[in-house]
């Protein structure tokens, strides 16, 4: 397994070091953008990690948080996108069905990107009902890194928050992670 990090606004700065991938949050609803979001990238760039950016997701409006999300998300190939389904800071969320209408019309607006499913397992278990997560899944459960307890197949785990959101990729190596990025 290869190793990365998720941040957003509230990382000032992060260390690259033996880090693979990246994910920053680009955007949420449709009015906030991390206004970090130009300096993370290009650390994570500068650092060679294949870089990814996720957009936290609202109920309501999905089409519109889709068109959001890619015109602000920096586009390169090889990037990777994904829908961060949660609660809400006013306790909602997007429902199991926007959640899937979200990932579909983010893939249909960027066909040559990979798009993820960001979720914790809570989520995964008890609010999923399709099982849909795109291209892949990305399992939030706070145990042995690599090792979320879900039945599902999933492509990253994040395993902890602390001192930031760490995370491990089932893949080989960089370049197997590279080679699926770019399909």
């Amino acid at each position: 397994m290869i190793r990365g990090i998720d941040v957003s606004s509230h990382q000032t700065t992060f260390d690259t070091d033996g880090l693979s991938f990246v994910f920053i949050k680009a955007t949420e609803g449709r009015s906030y953008v991390n206004p970090k979001l130009s300096a993370q990238t290009k650390r994570a760039r500068d650092a060679g990690c294949v870089v990814g950016y996720y957009h936290f997701l609202w109920p309501g409006n999905i089409k519109a948080q889709a068109e959001y999300f890619v015109s602000k998300a920096p586009e390169k190939e090889g990037d990777l996108l994904a829908a961060d389904w949660e609660w809400t800071g006013d306790h909602t969320r997007a429902s199991n069905g926007e959640k899937d209408r979200f990932i579909r019309e983010v893939k249909r607006l960027r066909p040559d990107h990979r798009v993820l499913l960001y979720c914790n397992r809570d989520f995964w278990l008890n609010h999923d009902t399709t099982s849909y997560a795109g291209d892949g899944l990305w399992i939030a459960d706070y145990v042995r890194a690599g090792k979320p307890r879900i039945k599902a197949k999933w492509k990253i785990h994040q395993y902890t928050s602390t001192p930031l959101d760490k995370n491990v990729a089932d893949f080989e190596d960089d370049d197997a992670l590279r080679e699926w990025a770019a399909p």
